[in-house]
């Protein structure tokens, strides 16, 4: 029998829901709570599927029939109701500038001012690649936990789990710049612990030797037939122990040889504030070396092509690789070196991790930590640069 509004008036919740049809796939669902819900059943491609049509009495009788006959036209046509429902409304979110996709690239143009244009190009590089596809059209106020979640797992299916960790940062970012702008109420990326929706990553230690391998290293790089620039590149990064990006981006306008100082810029620097290296005597000589040459006037580390590029990442490591430290040294592996030796001679901690860049800042302390413990920091370095020379020769010993 076809449903009356009296009929419907007169339907009472129960302690489960129910449902009552009018015909034609048209369902009125009575819900516990008394609210009723109009929904459309209906097959597409071989699957039973439904979709909901509004609240009782919002829509009346004559509007849910009017609604299905909608669909039902739809349906005619080879469309899938639902699935155009969901067009419709991504092309009304796009049209309102209010889709994932218009939103993201808002905030990426806010964010990446303070950022490297490097760091900031892979970012939207990445979104454009795994986040838009899945997300892009969907209004960003509408997407749920499940539907980021699935898009986050589908770059974890191919192995990237590092990426798709970073991505649901990215996405919480972007949430968190629309909620600010008006534009969403919640963050669902908020709800979701990475270890607890993705898999967990084994941490991976940057191949490094052991202290014991420490002298013929240094032999070996004294003794390197590549280019000499390399191998002061290899002397300098051995004595002050700076990420590879931060070594070959030097500039002479940084080195203050009076002071003994280098002074990395905030915009160089991963914590994004200035760094001071105080050199050693030798790091001081290995830096005349490299002004002898004197092959660029900005660059200490210019591109072998000398085309106002900088000396390649890769450089460093390839030498390695020539020396017979293939698989077994990095770049880095010099750092985690210094480390390691400075701790188990009594170092303190702080001064190290303050040298290795490590030490967690803020906008409050940034200014302040980049020149803490200078004095101690500077003997530090000239004890590290005189037991390479002792090591160098074969002993293990601080002067």
């Amino acid at each position: 029998m076809k449903l009356t509004d009296t009929t419907i008036k007169a339907a009472k919740p129960k302690e489960k829901a129910y449902k009552l049809s009018d015909g034609g796939g048209l369902l009125l669902l009575v819900q516990p709570n008394s609210s009723k819900w109009w929904r459309y059943r209906y097959r597409f491609n071989g699957k039973e599927k439904s979709i909901s049509l509004g609240v009782y009495p919002g829509v009346t009788l004559k509007k849910a029939r009017d609604l299905r006959v909608t669909a039902s036209d739809l349906l005619k046509q080879g469309i899938d109701p639902s699935r155009h429902r969901q067009e419709q409304k991504q092309i009304a979110a796009i049209a309102a500038g209010n889709s994932f996709e218009t939103v993201a690239r808002l905030w990426w143009n806010h964010w990446k001012h303070n950022k490297t244009e490097r760091h900031a190009n892979y970012t939207i590089r990445r979104l454009e690649a795994d986040i838009f596809p899945a997300l892009g059209r969907e209004p960003v106020n509408e997407i749920s936990i499940h539907t980021l979640l699935s898009a986050v797992k589908k770059i974890e299916t191919r192995g990237a789990v590092d990426i798709a960790k970073r991505a649901l940062t990215t996405c919480g970012q972007v949430f968190r710049y629309a909620i600010v702008n008006g534009l969403a109420e919640r963050n669902p990326a908020a709800d979701i612990k990475p270890e607890d929706a993705l898999k967990p990553t084994k941490k991976k230690n940057h191949a490094r030797l052991d202290e014991k391998d420490l002298p013929e290293l240094l032999q070996k790089i004294d003794a390197y037939d590549g280019q000499l620039l390399t191998r002061l590149a290899l002397k300098l990064m051995a004595l002050t122990f700076v990420r590879t990006s931060e070594l070959i981006g030097a500039r002479w306008e940084e080195f203050n040889l009076d002071l003994k100082q280098w002074r990395i810029p905030a915009s160089r620097m991963r914590m994004k504030t200035q760094h001071i290296v105080p050199l050693s005597t030798q790091a001081i000589e290995a830096i005349e070396d490299i002004k002898s040459l004197r092959v660029d006037d900005a660059l200490l580390f210019p591109s072998e092509r000398r085309d106002g590029k900088l000396m390649s990442n890769n450089t460093i490591l390839y030498a390695l690789y020539r020396m017979g430290y293939h698989s077994r040294m990095t770049g880095h592996g010099f750092r985690d070196m210094a480390s390691t030796i400075l701790h188990e001679r009594g170092y303190n901690h702080d001064h190290i991790e303050l040298q290795l860049a490590h030490s967690p800042r803020n906008a409050v302390s940034a200014a302040y930590n980049h020149a803490l413990h200078l004095e101690p920091r500077a003997k530090m370095m000239q004890d590290w640069a005189d037991y390479l020379d002792t090591a160098r020769g074969g002993y293990m010993i601080f002067r």
